[in-house]
C-alpha cells in the first residue's frame, strides 16, 4: 500500500503559501508506516518545530490499473474518507529554498492520520461535499469538493500513466485553505457531510 499525494489542488491554499496554481497535477508519496489509524495520537517528531495540519478527503483505490482513461477512473475506488497530511513545514521550507525534494517534511511515520471509509455510493454527489477540520473547538479549515482544481478521475488519470495503482492504495486529494500549527495538547475533530470521521490529540 502506498499514499499518492495531490499538492495545491485547491486555489486557495495555493495562493496562502504563495505557490503558483499548477496546471497540472503536483504529486509527492507517503510510505505506508506513515498511516496512523483508529484516532490514534499524533506525536510531535523531535525534528521539527513546525508541523501543520492539511486535512484532505481520501480515495481508496479499489483494483489494480495503468493508464486508466478518464472515462474509466470513477471505478478505480469504491470508498472515500478523511485524512491529514501532517507536513514539516519548517523542513519543506528549508528544502524548498535549496531546490531540494521534501519528502523528509511529508512522508515521516505517522504523517498521514487515516478515518474510517465510507462507501461512495453514500453520497449523492461528490463534487458537492463538504469537510471541515475543528482545533480545540475552533473551525480552522473548511473545504468544498466543488473548488477541486483537478476532479478525482483526473487525478486517478494523470497518476497511473506514471505509477500502478493498487488495490488499497490511498490518494489524498488536496487540501483547501487554512492550514496552521499544531502544538501539544490540540485536539484534532475533522467531519464529512457533517460526519465526524476524525478526533485526535496531539502529543
Amino acid at each position: 500500500m502506498k499514499i499518492i499525494a495531490i499538492g495545491r489542488n485547491y486555489a486557495e491554499h495555493a495562493r496562502e503559501l504563495n505557490n503558483p496554481i499548477p496546471t497540472v497535477p503536483v504529486i509527492f508519496l507517503k510510505p505506508d508506516t506513515a498511516v496512523l489509524k483508529d484516532n490514534r495520537p499524533f506525536y510531535l517528531p523531535e525534528f521539527s518545530d513546525d508541523i501543520h495540519y492539511e486535512l484532505e478527503v481520501v480515495l481508496k483505490v479499489c483494483k489494480e490499473g495503468k493508464h486508466i482513461a478518464e472515462k474509466f477512473a470513477a471505478s478505480y475506488y469504491d470508498e472515500i474518507g478523511l485524512g491529514i497530511d501532517f507536513t514539516a513545514r519548517d523542513l519543506q521550507s528549508r528544502h524548498k529554498e535549496k531546490g531540494l525534494p521534501w519528502e523528509l517534511a511529508k512522508a515521516f511515520d505517522n504523517s498521514a492520520p487515516v478515518s474510517r471509509f465510507i462507501p461512495k455510493t453514500d453520497f449523492a454527489n461528490l463534487y458537492q461535499l463538504q469537510f471541515e477540520l475543528e482545533v480545540n473547538g475552533d473551525i480552522r479549515q473548511r473545504g468544498d469538493t466543488s473548488l477541486l482544481l483537478f476532479s478525482f478521475e483526473q487525478i486517478i488519470a494523470f497518476v497511473s500513466k506514471y505509477i500502478t495503482l493498487k488495490k488499497g492504495d490511498l490518494i489524498f486529494t488536496g487540501t483547501p485553505a487554512g492550514v496552521g500549527r499544531v502544538q501539544a495538547g490540540d485536539q484534532l475533530k475533522a467531519r464529512l457531510q457533517n460526519q465526524e470521521l476524525l478526533n485526535f490529540v496531539i502529543k
